[in-house]
């Protein structure tokens, strides 16, 4: 070939090569970010992390055009001090930030909140309802913003709605042995079958918010962070949502006789069957009322999700769906959140990055991983010392780890759990005075026998109250100045 049409060729392999570099270089730096984060739901009420009695079609679809991560843990299982964390990008024990707060108290101004990062490389940054710590009901009832972060936004929106005093059949299953009470607010298990259409309904409202906002701002970078408030307490959702879980078909947890005498006082949790004096049928209702609420909420999920859709965005949108933490169902007779059993504390994490393929990734990865792994996605700066990890090259090869076990805590940071593939360990309080539990999460995934006294399992309970010391260590030493470490 003579030389200036071989030169020719390479200038013109070169300019190709250049324009896919900078139009890949151009797509990182534009990606939009969908967040949407719901509230109370554990894995095991989402068809795609096997529970097939509930219905989730929107969530299941998600998962199957994402990664699913399986092994996804929250780091405080109480809605405002993991929220805290997963926004600042800092473990509850480096900032002691266990309250219902912000986090921002701990932080200071100086950190930017992982949304505040996007909003100064120049995104749109928005949320609709609960991102940040809000109290459901009566935040929602009053339309109020909760322990909100307004550095974190250029808008906020709230979802205001009657909650438990929606109009419909109702009914209290918690704290109501004789059944004489209708329905009670607050923080307890009422259910109300809805009259009316979904926004009635703060999580309809949030859907139909979110997409309004997809459609006025789908020419600039966003990021948009949806706050569904169900399933959390109370299970309200449209009458229609209930009909397929009649409460007579569910089938309860396995009832162990004496589930409770090898585990510490501390480890039993803080609302159970025996202190709601909850009948079986109540219980029965309570899960039933539960999944008609995860189901109403992965409607309107969908509503967002097809908005994104329509709009063509889905080729330059990370979507990330997850919850706050856990929630149990009745599981050792516990209900709620608190505990740091597999059900509290393992939440459903999707992440949807356009080009990936779908993929389910088995590595324990954390919640508190969310800030750096979005950033670097869409190459924006943040600060080396957020204590969160990068999960980009999972999304590349979901066989990689980054993570040999997930680390949460619970009440007031006095309770730890350490995660790996063959255990789960928890320990109360930091000289393990209150009580330890171990289980061998290969042989008895539920959770009922503690091995943690069993002269046999010393080696390995002394291995994770070092591996626990070290972790403390790690986490209290940060750059806020702080050491708690002694």
């Amino acid at each position: 070939m003579p030389f200036t049409k071989r030169n020719s060729l390479l200038s013109l392999i070169l300019c190709v090569g250049l324009h896919l570099w900078s139009h890949s270089q151009k797509q990182e730096q534009d990606y939009n970010v969908l967040f949407i984060i719901s509230d109370d739901l554990t894995a095991t009420a989402v068809s795609s992390y096997g529970n097939k009695a509930v219905h989730t079609p929107n969530i299941d679809k998600l998962a199957s055009e994402g990664t699913r991560f399986t092994k996804a843990y929250c780091q405080y299982p109480v809605c405002g001090p993991s929220r805290a964390s997963f926004m600042s990008g800092y473990y509850p024990n480096a900032t002691t930030t266990y309250g219902y707060v912000s986090g921002r108290e701990n932080i200071g101004d100086e950190r930017k909140t992982w949304s505040q990062s996007f909003k100064d490389k120049g995104y749109y940054t928005a949320r609709v309802s609960k991102i940040f710590h809000m109290g459901v009901p009566i935040d929602i009832e009053k339309g109020s913003d909760g322990k909100d972060d307004p550095a974190s936004w250029n808008e906020k929106y709230n979802s205001q709605a009657p909650e438990w005093q929606t109009k419909g059949e109702a009914e209290l299953v918690q704290g109501n042995p004789d059944g004489t009470i209708e329905r009670k607010g607050g923080n307890v298990m009422t259910i109300v079958k809805a009259d009316g259409d979904d926004l009635v309904h703060a999580d309809g409202k949030t859907a139909q918010k979110a997409s309004e906002l997809i459609r006025k701002h789908k020419n600039e970078k966003f990021f948009l962070a949806v706050g569904m408030v169900r399933p959390h307490v109370p299970f309200v959702a449209p009458k229609s949502h209930f009909d397929p879980y009649p409460y007579a078909d569910i089938v309860l947890p396995k009832k162990v006789e004496n589930d409770w005498d090898d585990i510490p006082k501390r480890g039993i949790n803080y609302v159970t069957s025996v202190n709601g004096q909850m009948s079986l049928e109540q219980q029965q209702k309570a899960v039933a009322a539960y999944y008609a609420s995860v189901s109403f909420m992965d409607e309107q999920v969908g509503k967002v999700l097809k908005t994104l859709e329509d709009e063509g965005l889905e080729d330059n949108t990370i979507v990330i769906f997850a919850s706050d933490h856990g929630f149990h169902l009745g599981e050792h007779d516990f209900w709620m959140k608190v505990s740091l059993h597999e059900e509290s504390a393992r939440v459903p994490l999707i992440i949807k990055v356009p080009g990936k393929k779908p993929a389910v990734c088995n590595s324990f990865v954390e919640l508190i991983d969310l800030y750096p792994t979005i950033a670097s996605l869409a190459g924006v700066e943040y600060s080396e010392h957020l204590q969160g990890k990068n999960l980009v090259k999972l999304l590349e090869d979901p066989n990689e780890k980054v993570r040999d076990m997930a680390f949460s805590v619970s009440q007031g940071g006095k309770t730890f759990l350490l995660r790996t593939d063959k255990w789960a360990y928890i320990q109360y309080d930091e000289d393990a005075t209150s009580g330890m539990e171990l289980f061998d999460m290969e042989n008895d995934p539920k959770q009922y026998t503690n091995l943690a006294y069993n002269s046999d399992y010393a080696d390995v309970v002394a291995d994770f109250q070092q591996k626990l010391k070290d972790k403390l260590k790690e986490v209290r030493t940060n750059d806020l100045g702080i050491d708690y470490s002694n």
